[in-house]
């Protein structure tokens, strides 16, 4: 029962919190109203769930809307707005937000080569800004259940192309179980049992019984 030496953090092929940072765009009302991919109270369950991973896990995050300070959309969904207070938010009118350059600015500030994203819709506001990142040569990971398209098939279509463009498919539990990696890891424990719980997962519930 002995843990492996800790990898370098920051050059683990694997996400860890020391390589990678958390890209969410574009969850508010009139886009998370529009998503026919999945149910959308799931949907905001899971975007809530990765998001306060990236901050148990100490995660840069860059937070974008689109068109609230134009008066055309309006602010983030008050579940995404409660859990990232105090959290810069980027406004930007372009649909691609690689095309906005104070969001560009602050992805590449983080200095992390390793970008979980999430965006709505996935067929625009995802992929758009996913392969541009893959083309100037990030690593990008879609946390798939987090994201929505509206429809079925925009939804499939958008993260074939962004696979397709080299990125990579990971889910909201995988991005838990990755960030953490080893129940050792005693200091962050709390937060992924409790990451589990309010997700509904049953592997965490279950083992925060048998430990009760």
């Amino acid at each position: 029962m002995t843990s492996e030496t800790i990898r370098d953090a920051g050059k683990d092929q694997l996400l860890t919190p020391a390589n990678s940072a958390f890209l969410i765009i574009d969850y508010q009302p009139a886009q998370i109203n529009s998503i026919a991919s999945m149910d959308r109270q799931l949907l905001i369950n899971n975007i809530v769930g990765a998001s306060k991973a990236a901050l148990a896990y100490g995660l840069p995050i860059v937070h974008s809307t689109v068109n609230v300070k134009t008066g055309l959309n309006k602010p983030p969904i008050p579940q995404v707005l409660k859990v990232l207070e105090g959290v810069p938010t980027y406004d930007r009118t372009t649909i691609n937000a690689w095309e906005d350059v104070e969001f560009q600015a602050a992805v590449k500030a983080t200095g992390r080569t390793k970008l979980v994203m999430t965006a709505l819709w996935t067929e625009a506001c995802l992929t758009f800004p996913a392969l541009d990142a893959l083309k100037e040569g990030f690593e990008v990971y879609v946390v798939v259940d987090a994201v929505g398209g509206t429809s079925g098939a925009a939804h499939d279509a958008a993260l074939r192309r962004i696979e397709q463009a080299g990125g990579k498919m990971i889910s909201v539990v995988q991005l838990f179980c990755e960030l953490q990696r080893d129940w050792a890891r005693s200091e962050t424990v709390p937060a992924f049992m409790e990451l589990f719980i309010e997700t509904g997962g049953t592997a965490g519930i279950q083992f925060s019984l048998d430990k009760s």
